[in-house]
């Protein structure tokens, strides 16, 4: 924390409404000092907030399993309450920004959001930054706000990500279940062994468990992030931060982040399809990144646009690359079923490449 110059903080539901009636300032007011003292050290910081939902379900009495249309409207309402909750506790302004994982995967609306993320610090304004419930979709939607926060910080550069949790970080197996639990202070690899000791969801409040803050520490660390697990309802984890010292599990960074545009589409982009290759092909990146042809291409599946995010994988179910595509699946499909067709030769000499080189990221840990 001593050297971090831009962080992202995530709070959850739990922290904002713990009884599901109205935002509390218990456990907030000393996350909201924390970040008044990370400024004042020259610290930027980016708040990644939860809560819209739990704020608002108070103003729906009767709503006791709730449809989907009822909670967007309690995000709605409560998202007002939320950011007013915020604004109470500091004296320099704050801005709200509500995102979809359709604004992220889209490369051009991402950009914008880095570009305002950073006009906003700039202007010494602190961005509090939560999922757009209220218009999202299944096919939208992050889903959960630790992954969102993961995303976040990589589109922000920032070099340290805190997820507040109500346990004190990653244990070898359940605290609430096991009395020999043990705390793990720090992970230098996420492996299969991490995520077999994520359990379920402990909170009645939030929609995330271990797993996703597992998933988002992930995200962070191949970026270069420093990710931390810690307790957000002790007041002494956020003592604890600014001496730099580590109250909860730390997962540490790579040694050599991913670039920024290789992070965004191997962990940002979804793919809206699939190129199914030979699977002797893409043992090199040359291969990948090299004009595919009809002989080359055995399957195209799903409908995408040119611009879109595609999978390519190997006919033996290997994950190769993600990459934006020059073609349509239309088209594609056409040049498969026509391969030796003069007019498919003529077609992929006008248009170049499936892939060009700048837009794949291909998928070494597969």
């Amino acid at each position: 924390m001593k050297q971090s110059k831009r962080i992202v903080i995530k709070i959850g539901s739990a922290l904002i409404a713990p009884e599901q009636d109205g935002c509390r300032s218990r456990y907030l007011l000393s996350i909201a000092q924390f970040i008044v003292r990370c400024r004042a050290r020259g610290i930027e910081v980016i708040l990644v907030s939860s809560g819209s939902v739990a704020a608002g379900s108070h103003l729906f009495p009767n709503a006791e399993q709730p449809s989907i249309a009822v909670k967007k409207a309690m995000a709605a309402a409560g998202q007002t309450e939320m950011m007013a909750t915020w604004d109470r506790f500091f004296d320099f302004p704050s801005a709200q920004i509500l995102l979809t994982h359709g604004d992220l995967r889209d490369r051009e609306r991402y950009t914008s959001i880095r570009e305002t993320i950073f006009t906003l610090l700039d202007h010494g304004i602190l961005p509090i930054i939560n999922e757009n419930d209220t218009v999202t979709t299944d096919d939208l939607k992050v889903g959960d706000n630790d992954n969102l926060s993961a995303m976040v910080a990589g589109a922000a550069d920032a070099d340290g990500l805190i997820i507040c949790s109500d346990v004190s970080g990653l244990y070898n197996k359940n605290p609430n279940l096991h009395a020999d639990a043990e705390l793990i202070s720090e992970v230098t690899e996420i492996t299969e062994e991490i995520y077999d000791m994520a359990g379920c969801p402990t909170s009645k409040v939030g929609t995330g468990g271990m797993k996703t803050k597992i998933e988002a520490a992930e995200k962070a660390t191949s970026h270069g992030i420093d990710t931390y697990i810690v307790n957000g309802f002790e007041e002494t984890t956020f003592e604890l931060l600014l001496a730099g010292k580590n109250p909860g599990t730390v997962f540490t960074a790579y040694d050599k982040p991913m670039q920024e545009a290789v992070h965004w589409m191997t962990h940002t982009a979804s793919e809206q399809g699939e190129l199914v290759v030979d699977s002797d092909y893409g043992s090199s990146e040359n291969q990948v990144v090299g004009q595919l042809s009809g002989d080359e291409i055995t399957e195209v599946k799903g409908e995408f646009s040119v611009g879109d995010t595609i999978l390519v994988r190997s006919k033996d179910g290997k994950r190769l690359a993600k990459a934006t595509t020059n073609y349509s699946s239309c088209l594609l499909n056409f040049l498969t079923e026509h391969e030796e067709s003069p007019i498919s030769e003529k077609i992929q000499d006008s248009i170049g490449p499936v892939i060009s080189e700048q837009d794949i990221a291909l998928l070494e840990k597969s």
